[in-house]
């Protein structure tokens, strides 16, 4: 039997999660793997406080950098989140040629190639599937089993907040900030919810997915990103009667030397996989060339699920350990190739339009005019209510065409006096390559 000894920074509600999973299956993960995992070493800034899982005192230090510096150590996971410190003590710990494995979606959207570069250096791996859709395993299928397949297009839904919230609103009719005072509420958004709700989270799980599955690097900062904020009951009610569910999507599209890396609300038929997944779950599409389609489901978030996975790396690090293979696969690719990343303006999508305009004789016109001319062809067009003196909802849905051109029919659009309020656009997304 082989022991693996792991350090382990940050003993909040994921890394008690990790101790709890070790205690309770330890013995079941070393019948089936032939390893005994050991938590040897836990740092944490606050050890005063209520803990419901009890470990031995003689392995708790408030001192970070005595787990970097312990020799016996074989992994060291990294469960504080943020930029600073974690990825110093990460850099750290593989620079002493320690494997890590890690949960923190923010540091490697941003220092991922540095983190990975690092690691290749010195020899030792950097594992990190709890980053992205908790115990979902898209990175281990994106990493192994869809090895042999180009990867075609991933649509996610990676944000349980946003997805809980939407869920309200589409099943239940609540307004956004009721369904998000709901959430808080529960506890699946924070005090501060602005990340989950602004895109944020979802661009960062996006840039590690893209990056993965493109055999490049998409930095987080050149994603386009959009928020739910705008997303009205009403939306998401006339969409329904399309035979639409409003999701926030990450979205990437992919090509032999380009790629496509957005985040934003979007519609999905009905009939879609994706529109089936409420509350808090999260969900990952995938089309392979080989493979074809495939989603993958799960909880996004919490204790157990987080926890889960990040054991399931440290047992594949154990076994690597084990049978002295390190860096059996690699985290990234061996050969990143620079790519192309399409900006927003190139995307090719169909379109809900929603416009607020004066009732009256000849505004129908003059907006199918300007959508005649900037190359927007319409599907389907409904006029939700007549009220000869007050504005009125009309909603388009549109064949495929550009943003550009779309964005640019909007804005002259919006300019004409029978246009009472700014057009609400959500772009619909039917998977696949667009």
């Amino acid at each position: 039997m082989r022991q693996i000894k792991v350090g382990l920074i940050g003993f909040g509600t994921v890394g008690q999660g990790v101790v709890r999973n070790i205690v309770a299956n330890g013995e079941l993960i070393a019948r089936r793997t032939g390893i005994k995992l050991e938590i040897a070493r836990i740092a944490d800034i606050d050890l005063k406080r209520q803990r419901d899982v009890r470990v031995e005192q003689a392995i708790l230090t408030t001192d970070a950098k005595e787990i970097l510096r312990d020799d016996s150590l074989d992994i060291v996971v990294e469960l504080i989140g943020g930029i600073h410190p974690a990825r110093e003590y990460i850099l750290t710990a593989l620079r002493n040629r320690k494997h890590v494995v890690t949960a923190n979606k923010a540091l490697l959207s941003e220092h991922g190639v540095e983190i990975f570069e690092t690691a290749r250096e010195n020899g030792v791996d950097v594992l990190y599937e709890a980053s992205v859709a908790g115990c979902v395993p898209v990175i281990k299928s994106l990493r192994e089993s869809l090895v042999a397949n180009n990867v075609l297009s991933i649509d996610g839904i990676v944000n349980g907040t946003c997805n809980y919230i939407l869920t309200r609103m589409q099943r239940d009719q609540m307004s956004f900030s009721a369904a998000l005072d709901e959430a808080r509420k529960k506890g699946y958004a924070e005090a501060d919810p602005s990340l989950d709700i602004n895109g944020m989270d979802s661009a960062q799980k996006l840039s590690i997915l893209a990056s993965l599955a493109s055999n490049s690097w998409v930095d987080v900062g050149r994603i386009y990103v959009e928020g739910i904020a705008h997303i009205t009951q009403k939306d998401i009610a006339y969409a329904s009667e399309l035979g639409y569910v409003a999701k926030l999507l990450a979205i990437a599209k992919l090509g032999p030397d380009w790629v496509q890396a957005r985040v934003h609300p979007a519609l999905v038929p009905r009939e879609h996989p994706l529109a089936d997944v409420w509350g808090v779950y999260n969900a990952v599409y995938l089309v392979g060339d080989y493979a074809g389609e495939m989603m993958f489901y799960g909880a996004g978030a919490g204790e157990k699920p987080t926890a889960s996975a990040v054991v399931s790396d440290i047992v594949e690090i154990g076994l690597n350990i084990k049978s002295a293979a390190k860096k059996r696969i690699s985290s990234l690719p061996e050969t990143i190739s620079p790519k192309r990343l399409t900006p927003i303006n190139e995307v090719q999508a169909r379109y809900y339009l929603r416009f607020t305009v004066i009732d009256k004789p000849g505004v129908l016109a003059q907006i199918t005019t300007v959508l005649g001319k900037n190359e927007i062809s319409i599907s389907a067009l409904s006029q939700k209510e007549r009220h000869p003196k007050n504005a009125v909802p009309v909603v388009v849905m549109t064949h495929s065409a550009k943003e550009e051109s779309v964005q640019a029919a909007l804005k002259e659009i919006d300019s004409l006096e029978v246009v009472k309020d700014k057009t609400v656009m959500i772009r619909i997304e039917e998977g696949g390559q667009s």
